[in-house]
């Protein structure tokens, strides 16, 4: 009869130095849910292009001989016979805050499970986005008409319109994705897919609402850089 061979314990040696500072960085990142950590990273790397941006904006301002343009003249409104400075800039920008609210509104009631509540919410959010986007429109076509370019400005230094086109298209342009998704997501808390689980795009768990602070990650990321151009183009 042959003897049974004796189990030898494997024992792994204790990490030290750089494995164990790797180790520790796994543990720490093992809880992170997948899509908040990608929304983490791409917000990072979108704050150094926005930051590119403006830091190129100081600099073209800075080194140009050419006086730049008043920002209370060449964004004024006129109402009437009187020509208001700002006014729509203004009425932008407290729609943009006020869409921050509502956001933070749809992600609170989204973990409660309230899905009509959020869903609402999320539409009025979107809303207040569709309504940026349209005045934004609204003052580039005005600014267009009045002859400002990428290449040349008839109020002053002609860098102004490229610059300006620039920042607050890219700007613009993640404010529009926010709302198609905004739109998107608020069809699908409505229907309850966050609830039952229903195969698609951010509803692959099930009651799971995640995907809903996602999205006000993103959200807030853009009225954060909206604060940021307000006060670099339109206050300075």
């Amino acid at each position: 009869m042959e003897e049974a061979s004796p189990t030898v314990a494997v024992t792994t040696p204790p990490k030290t130095g750089a494995f164990k500072e790797w180790a520790s960085d796994q543990k720490a990142f093992k809880g992170v849910p997948w899509g908040k950590a990608m929304m983490w990273i791409f917000l990072v790397s979108d704050t150094f292009v926005f930051s590119i941006f403006l830091i190129s904006y100081m600099t073209v301002r800075f080194s140009t001989k050419v006086e730049w343009p008043n920002p209370s003249e060449v964004f004024a409104l006129h109402v009437g016979h009187v020509s208001v400075p700002l006014l729509l800039i203004a009425i932008m920008t407290f729609i943009l805050i006020t869409s921050s609210g509502t956001m933070a509104l749809a992600v609170k009631y989204g973990y409660e499970k309230n899905r009509k509540m959020c869903a609402i919410l999320m539409l009025a959010t979107a809303i207040f986005g569709a309504s940026f986007v349209g005045m934004q429109a609204f003052e580039w076509t005005k600014l267009i008409m009045e002859g400002v370019r990428p290449w040349e400005n008839p109020f002053g230094a002609p860098q102004f319109g490229s610059i300006f086109f620039m920042v607050t298209g890219f700007h613009g342009t993640h404010v529009t994705i926010g709302v198609i998704f905004l739109f998107i997501m608020a069809r699908k808390a409505w229907r309850g897919d966050f609830d039952t689980g229903r195969r698609g795009y951010f509803t692959s768990q099930k009651s799971h609402y995640e995907a809903v602070e996602i999205m006000g990650l993103y959200w807030h990321f853009v009225d954060l850089v909206w604060v940021f151009i307000f006060a670099f183009f339109y206050l300075w």
